[in-house]
């Protein structure tokens, strides 16, 4: 079932190599900015000897960056290389939408998270990012439509929860799917005319460059991660996807509980057993949830995938309309229960109306997947009981991650 806006990082090498001299009397030139590059060998007719890695090169002085926000640039956050459970092996890898070739950074999702959350985005300093997708509720919005930068103007659409948007795979953004990419969907709220207003009277992309451009922090910050100070719209996206990209969400009572399960050798990975710590009640709607129509579950998770809970690369429309003809997309449902709208023009308040849905109000249509159709090929009727209703909403609040929406790496770094 489909319950339901927003790195790639190619970072420039340093402004200068060192030299690192070699008893043999050779030398090897090493790039920072950073990475770091393996030692090359070197072969004698008895011996070969390998150098140790270059260190990356010291970070560039950055007074603006730490009067304006919290980040100390000697100790950057850990993006790059984040502890994960073990069910986030290669089946959960495949799914990763990180372009080929590019990576995620410390250093470039650090900057994505000063873009994220700086109202200088917004053409009049009254909106940023993070004013639509707020942390303590999954990087999602309270209300149903996010108000704009002139206060008086809505969106048309709910915001998203951001929460592992790396794994869906296609890399596809926005509910309709419009933009190819991360990268590509974070320039459209900026150049909105009601979101951020950089629209192209107010100058567009350029006029905001420019205003970044002079602004010191960003001289240090684009400096420390690209190697120079220039402003362009490729950085901006480039950062903005790293971090975004690095919001994986993997702490909640569903985790805590499955990784002691976990097999990767176990029918379907241990994923439809009784889990530990559970009340009677989560786990029956476990195993509704992780239980397909045929076999009297709501086979929730064909569409919703476990660990992450993305979406399915080849999933359609939900039936929310008859005749719907529009490919949507969902969020992750990882965090879902801290959301106070649902589906992309949040007509849904509660997860029991979302249930519902599913139960009884899918409706047809040329987009409608057809894992929510039934016998015959109309739209599915689940049947479901009060009491089940009532577990599956206690179960997807298992998926609630407290340690996600209060991490600092991802909180407001302004002063």
């Amino acid at each position: 079932m489909a319950i339901e806006k927003v790195s790639l990082h190619s970072l420039a090498k340093a402004s200068s190599a060192w030299a690192i001299g070699l008893s043999l009397g050779l030398s090897l030139a090493a790039c920072g900015g950073g990475s770091t590059t393996a030692g090359q060998s070197v072969t004698s007719a008895t011996t070969t000897t390998t150098p140790p890695p270059s260190p990356p090169p010291p970070p560039p002085p950055s007074s603006a960056v730490a009067s304006v926000t919290t980040i100390d640039v000697n100790a950057l956050a850990n993006y790059a290389a984040p502890t994960l459970p073990a069910y986030y092996d290669g089946s959960v890898r495949a799914l990763d939408s990180l372009p080929a070739g590019s990576s995620i950074t410390d250093r470039g999702a650090t900057l994505g998270r000063v873009l994220f959350y700086d109202k200088q985005l917004s053409i009049n300093g009254a909106v940023s990012c993070a004013s639509c997708h707020r942390q303590a509720f999954g990087f999602d919005d309270a209300v149903r439509f996010s108000t704009g930068f002139a206060g008086t103007a809505f969106t048309t659409a709910h915001a998203m929860r951001l929460g592992n948007i790396r794994y869906w795979q296609p890399g596809t953004m926005f509910w309709d799917r419009r933009a190819a990419s991360v990268e590509a969907q974070a320039s459209q709220p900026i150049i909105h005319p009601v979101e951020m207003g950089w629209d192209a009277e107010a100058g567009g992309i350029p006029a905001l460059i420019t205003r970044l451009q002079g602004l010191a922090y960003y001289q240090e910050l684009f400096t420390l991660v690209f190697g120079s100070a220039t402003v362009t719209e490729a950085r901006i996206q480039d950062a903005l996807g790293q971090f975004e990209r690095s919001m994986i969400s993997s702490s909640s009572r569903w985790d805590t509980a499955y990784a002691q399960v976990f097999s990767a050798t176990g029918p379907n990975r241990n994923l439809n057993v009784t889990l530990p710590g559970f009340t009677a009640q989560e786990d029956r709607g476990r195993q509704l949830f992780m239980t397909g129509p045929a076999g009297g579950g709501a086979g929730c998770a064909a569409c919703h995938v476990p660990p992450t809970f993305a979406l399915a690369a080849g999933s359609r429309s939900n039936g929310l309309d008859a005749g719907e003809r529009t490919l949507f997309k969902s969020p992750s449902l990882k965090n879902v229960g801290l959301s106070k709208a649902f589906m992309h023009d949040g007509r849904f308040s509660t997860l029991a109306d979302v249930v519902e849905h599913y139960n009884s109000g899918v409706q047809d249509g040329p987009a409608l997947d057809n894992r929510v159709r039934g016998p015959g090929g109309v739209p599915q009727r689940l049947g479901l009981s009060v009491a089940d209703k009532a577990a599956l909403v206690a179960f997807m609040l298992t998926l609630n991650d407290a340690t996600f929406v209060s991490d600092p790496r991802f909180s407001n770094p302004f002063r």
